[in-house]
Parts: C-alpha cells; structure tokens; sequence
C-alpha cells in the first residue's frame, strides 16, 4: 500500500519548487487594523540557521494576533452580486497524464456537438480580494434537491444544504458525484471552486499551486478567502429559503472546512474526509507538500517554525471555538496515508474526545490518494453518504 501511495503521489511531474516569500502585502488589511501584529516575537524562535529572523519573527507575531482576532480575520461583507450562471462544465485539469488531457478535450468535443448538458453555477465577487481578477471571482457547482425530495415528511422538512469543497489541486469535476448523491436525500449542495482552482485558477498555472505554497501570506489569504466564501453560499442560500446547513471537505478543503464551521455555528453537519492538526505539520511532512518544503528548508527553517508561521490556517488553533455549539461530525482518515501522516489525525480524534465533540470516526484501509482509487473511493463514498444523510434527517427531525 505504502509503494501503491507513493506511485500516485510522484506521478506528477509538474510540481514547482518556488522560493520562500513572506507575502506580508497578502495581509496588509489585517496587519494596518491590528498594530501589534507588526511586533517581534519572542527572541526563543529565532534560529542562526534562518536567513532572516527579523521577518520569521513579524509573521509568526502575525499568526498570533489572527488566531486571537480570528472573528476580524475571517468575518466579511456579504457579497451584493450573487448570480446563477448556465454554462457547460469543464474539466480544468491540474496534470498533463494523457488520459487527463484526453479527457478534458472529450469534454470540449462533447459541449461543441451539443452532447454535453449545461450546468448551473453560482457565481459573486468574494469579499476577499486578490491579485488575480479570475481567482476573486467565486463559483459553485449548484445541485439543487428536487422540490419533492425537499419537501419530503409531515410536516416538511426544513430546506437543507452541503457546501463540498474537494481536495487541494482537484480539476473541476471531482465529488460531483457526491453532490449528485446528496440531491437524491433531498439536500441540496454547492459545490465550491476553492481558491485558484479550476476556474478561478489564474493562466500562469499549470496546477493550482498558490493555493499552498511557500508564499506564506497567499497561502494564509487563500485560507481566509475559502472560509469567507463558504459563510458567503450559506448567505446565498438562505436567500433561497435553505435554513440548515453542512459542510464536507476533503483534505485541504477539510481544513477550510473545518475553521469555517468554528467561526460560523450556522454550519451544524461536518464531515472531515481526511483531518488533521497543524497545517505546518502536514506542509513539512507530508508527501504532496515535498516541493513546499524544499523551499522552506533552504530558506533555513525547522518544522517549529514552520508550525508557527501557518498557525493562523491551523485547525487546532480553532478547536475550542469548533467544540462551542453543537454539531454532528465525520471524521475519516486512512491508515497509509502519507499526505496526511496518521499520528496528526489521531490527534484530531484524540482532540474531539477532550472536549466531548459529537463525532463518528471511520478508517479507510489504504492512503490518502489511494482513496479514490477501486475499491476504497467506494467504502469512502459509503462513510460520507450514510453519514450525511443520518446526520441531516436527525437534524430536521430535532428542528
């Protein structure tokens, strides 16, 4: 399994080694409105080995004053240009296999020659803004329920609606068979386009790599932008009369997922399909992030430090404020898996249990890449359908 896991993950060769930035312009908003993020930290992180302690030292001051400002650091103004958009789907593929790339031109073929229906797609200005133009403007895969599924029970049942947000470089139409599931349950989904992904991705990429990379202020801002547009569907569709809603986010959009629903207790359904703690953790150990890490590693950084600069996207420095209202949650993790090293989402288990969380946990015998391979895409697709389906009609029958 071990061998099976790292053949996927070295598959692609198109991964770039950038090098280290700050990118303290990414959070310039936030820095000005809070003063003392500008401060030095303590003398204890600074390290002879690092090239330039002075900035080490600001952006781990950052971090701490994000988590202790989190409310001013993921809140917003709500969107004024929500819109349903018609268009055929595309693939936006992060790779260049050539069963990929013939693919995407399948799909091409098939919008030309009228075979390929339209979608619908939600689309407004994310109150994050950015350099790219194209990665500012929000979308969303939009499946809603059938009215009589929604309707469904005496008396009927409040509207219900998943936000998914798939894994980190998904092309365009992964888990859109999950949504198509959810619809079948009489939950309707979105499912989001995350920052710089698919058609929010800007033309000078390839895969969608400012998403996570050794720019700590983008990554830390692509974080925000996600959490912020996440709260903003939920505006949305509670001006379609949706009432309850959830969440599922797999891998990087677990993350995402996971601090929206700690900062917004509308989300009362959680499943995390791969969780883990520390994002710095996970960038310094785990085997996608490699590329990541090279660049953080010649710049002279230890995984401390690491830990320290992406302390403001990490899970555990919301987890009081997720276990402060009540939710029902998943938790999936993969004993091989090597993306998302296995010790770290034990201690999202162990986690819940300390502050008496309301969770289910469920293993896949297999990696984190390996998950969507036959058969374990399937036992994956069981945990999160049951579970998201049990969790919504338990939440209705207790509204």
């Amino acid at each position: 399994m071990t061998a099976w896991e790292t053949k996927l993950t070295t598959r692609d060769t198109n991964r770039v080694v950038r090098p280290l930035e700050w990118g303290f312009d990414w959070l310039q908003d936030f820095s000005d409105a809070h003063p003392t993020a500008r401060f030095e930290a303590p003398a204890q992180v600074q390290s002879p080995a690092t090239s330039d302690p002075h900035s080490l030292n600001r952006m781990i001051a950052l971090n701490q004053q994000i988590v202790e400002h989190s409310d001013d650091f993921f809140g917003y103004q709500v969107p004024q240009d929500f819109r349903l958009e018609h268009r055929h789907p595309e693939l936006y593929p992060t790779n260049v296999r050539p069963e990929t790339l013939a693919q995407d031109a399948e799909m091409k073929r098939q919008a030309a020659n009228g075979e390929l229906d339209k979608a619908q797609f939600l689309r407004f200005t994310s109150a994050v803004r950015t350099s790219y133009p194209e990665n500012d403007q929000m979308n969303a895969r939009w499946y809603p329920a059938p009215e009589r599924k929604q309707s469904a029970g005496r008396p009927p049942r409040p509207k219900q609606a998943i936000i998914v947000l798939p894994q980190w470089n998904s092309d365009a139409i992964s888990h859109n068979v999950l949504c198509t599931l959810f619809t079948r349950f009489g939950i309707s989904a979105l499912r989001l386009s995350q920052p710089y992904h698919d058609i929010r991705r800007p033309a000078e990429l390839e895969r969608s790599d400012y998403a996570v990379s050794a720019n700590i202020g983008r990554t830390t801002a692509a974080c925000r932008q996600a959490v912020v547009d996440i709260r903003s569907c939920m505006d949305w569709l509670e001006t379609q009369g949706y009432t309850q809603f959830g969440v599922l986010g797999t891998s990087l959009g677990s993350c995402y997922a996971f601090i929206a629903a700690a900062h917004d207790p509308r989300l009362r359904v959680c499943a995390f399909n791969h969780a883990s703690t520390w994002f710095g953790d996970v960038v310094w150990e785990g085997q996608s992030t490699r590329h990541v890490r090279v660049a953080l590693q010649d710049a002279g950084l230890t995984q401390d430090q690491v830990r320290q600069i992406f302390l403001g996207v990490s899970p555990m420095s919301y987890m009081q404020r997720f276990a402060s209202t009540p939710k029902r949650v998943l938790v999936i993790h993969a004993t091989y898996d090597l993306t998302f090293p296995l010790h770290l989402s034990l201690e999202i288990l162990n986690e819940f249990q300390q502050l008496n969380i309301d969770f289910v946990s469920k293993v896949l015998p297999c990696g984190h890449y390996t998950t969507g391979e036959t058969p374990y895409k399937y036992l994956d697709g069981w945990y999160l359908g049951s579970f998201i389906y049990r969790a919504f009609r338990n939440l209705a029958d207790h509204s």
